[in-house]
């Protein structure tokens, strides 16, 4: 996912940070990298112009911006911004040279205590630490300055402050130092820059956008779900929202059923023995909920994979049983920071359309190539196209060299047998396999990844001792493709609301058409013909409120309903309707035709699942 904006209430936390290097090492190595760090800088001297107490901590590049943290004598208000921004004008306008500079250590450490400046001389006890433990001598500070200020700082940056393009400050946020709650609490500034107006005008107009169109407030406008404080990072998913949920479902049951799965249901609560045999106690043990029970301890399931063993290994499996493709809608829990809990794309509980695929070597390409056809699909739905990665093993992985170079081979050899483009992301796979992924962009071109596909030796078919049975007799270990494809339901809906600003295609719409009488006599006939709808498969309402016609046709378009049927005496009479669609201009409206006719073609529009 890429760094979103952020409203100023919202308490974030900083960036995992490995070590004091990688707080140092900001620079972000795109063109506009240097620029962005920059303007960090430039934006940290305006701030202890304006508050000279200050305390620097850290203000590295991102995606499409930069921040810096502060500790600072009271909280930031918009009319700070517009002045932090109006003296970094001036720095810039001055057109300081960026300059860098090294001190011997002790000097660099000196230099920032005299400056009171303590989260600097922490990272550099930091650094002298690691360097002692490693028996290798301290490096020298590096620093970078331009006009009066100068920070601790590694670089790169822009040859002076003149360099720097058209900037706007975003928002204010909290973030822990050092991403700790048990540090203090610092305030962060976000900004973006650009390398001409243009750019920056079109940057502020995606962020106002995805401000209309973020999901949790669309959740609450068209009655979809809604979060509460008794459950932290778990949806309570209305009537509409729930309808949502189950057409997505439905039509990945149907297109499942079409490519030989069988559903299962595994238990949410599982001994820890499990994790351990699996080796995910070790990798994700912090990220659990774990409960003791008569002195055991027990998880809530944070993903379904070993538990489809225990039905694999229910009876013994021939090589003609092969392959076995048992899906899962598996509820998942996972223990998230509050601070980085955000609507339904980051939860702590969740579903997943899982699937656990045992597989001979042989048929692994074949079902790869299954898997990407049935993620073009699904995607087309909704008009998405997907882009895949190949993820190879990651430093800290699990299992044996040689099945991990077995495994990257079948897999890149399945991807170039599929005839799909991909990039390969080296040492970004799984613990325990290598990986596609596949990505999407939105209707405001962010990067999203969604579905997975994973092909284990290791982790289930060693760990769990799974076997086949050969045409000789012998037995042989399966190949055990873990994949997803909408992922978390959770997420995916969410991002469906955010790609379409909620005015989701007619097959997967709540509710897909309105009946609007227009006076109360009306009323028995638009019920007759929601009657027809509903017995088409259509989810329909009658609006018999006391509100005006138009009134009524204006809270439709706000609900994003794709269908509106306004029925009055010559409506009735004909028993015909004129549909209506969602954001149509005023007065625009379709032929009208008769109720059946009206019911087969939106009962078809629907099933065809068109956009």
């Amino acid at each position: 996912m890429t760094d979103e904006a952020h409203d100023e209430e919202e308490v974030l936390e900083a960036p995992e940070r490995g070590s004091a290097d990688e707080l140092l090492d900001a620079g972000a190595v795109d063109e506009l990298g240097p620029m962005r760090h920059s303007a960090a800088h430039v934006m940290a001297e305006a701030v202890m112009d304006l508050f000279p107490g200050a305390k620097l901590g850290i203000g590295p590049a991102i995606a499409d911006g930069f921040y810096y943290d502060f500790e600072l004598p009271r909280p930031l208000t918009p009319d700070d911004l517009a002045a932090i921004e109006e003296r970094m004008a001036s720095s810039i306008a001055a057109d300081h040279p960026i300059v860098r500079r090294e001190f011997p250590p002790a000097e660099g450490r000196a230099f920032f205590a005299e400056r009171d400046q303590p989260f600097k001389v922490e990272i550099l006890d930091d650094l002298a630490a690691k360097a002692a433990a490693s028996g290798e001598p301290m490096p020298p500070t590096s620093t970078f300055g331009h006009g009066p200020f100068v920070d601790l700082c590694k670089g790169p940056h822009v040859q002076s402050t003149g360099r720097i393009g058209p900037y706007k400050l975003l928002s204010v946020a909290g973030a822990y130092w050092r991403g700790d709650e048990k540090r203090p609490m610092l305030q962060r500034i976000y900004g973006t820059v650009w390398a001409t107006q243009d750019q920056l005008d079109r940057y502020l107009w995606r962020r106002a956008e995805a401000k209309k169109r973020d999901h949790r407030r669309l959740g609450v406008q068209l009655d979809l779900y809604s979060f509460h404080d008794v459950s932290p990072g778990s949806a309570f998913w209305h009537p509409k929202g729930q309808r949502i949920w189950r057409t997505l479902e439905s039509a990945m049951r149907e297109l499942q059923d079409r490519h030989g799965y069988q559903e299962v249901a595994t238990p949410i609560l599982v001994n820890h023995r499990l994790w351990e045999q699996s080796g995910h106690w070790d990798h994700y043990r912090d990220n659990m909920f774990i409960l003791d029970i008569e002195g055991q301890a027990y998880s809530l399931k944070p993903m379904n994979c070993p538990e489809s063993t225990f039905i694999y290994r229910a009876r013994t499996r021939s090589y003609r049983d092969l392959p076995l493709r048992l899906s899962e809608y598996g509820r998942l829990h996972r223990n998230e920071r509050s601070g980085v809990l955000h609507g339904l794309t980051r939860v702590r509980q969740f579903i997943q359309d899982d699937a656990h695929i045992y597989v001979r070597p042989d048929q692994l390409a074949e079902e790869i190539g299954a898997l990407l056809s049935m993620v073009k699909e699904s995607y087309g739905w909704f008009g998405l196209e997907p882009r895949y990665t190949f993820a190879t093993r990651p430093d800290g992985a699990i299992g044996d060299d040689a099945l991990w170079e077995r495994a990257e081979a079948l897999i890149r050899s399945a991807l170039d047998d599929s005839g799909v483009s991909y990039t390969v992301k080296p040492k970004d796979g799984t613990f325990y396999a290598p990986k596609i992924d596949i990505y999407i962009d939105d209707a405001l071109g962010r990067e999203w990844q969604m579905a997975t596909i994973q092909a284990d030796l290791t982790m289930l078919p060693e760990r769990f001792d799974l076997t086949y049975v050969d045409e000789h007799g012998q037995p042989q270990r399966p190949i055990a493709i873990h994949r997803a494809i909408y992922g978390s339901l959770e997420r995916f809906i969410g991002i469906l609301i955010e790609h379409f600003a909620g005015a989701l295609p007619l097959w997967v719409a709540p509710v897909q058409a309105v009946l609007i009488p227009i006076a109360d006599r009306h009323i028995p006939a638009a019920t007759e013909l929601a009657g027809i709808l509903g017995g088409r498969g259509l989810r329909v309402e009658v609006d018999e409120s006391d509100n005006r016609m138009q009134n009524k046709i204006r809270l439709a378009q706000e609900q994003k309903v794709p269908y509106m049927l306004v029925l009055g005496d010559r409506e009735v009479e004909a028993r015909t309707a004129a549909p209506r669609a969602r954001g149509a201009a005023r007065g625009e409206q379709q032929e009208a035709i008769g109720w059946e006719v009206l019911a087969d073609r939106l009962a078809a529009e629907a099933a065809s699942r068109q956009l």
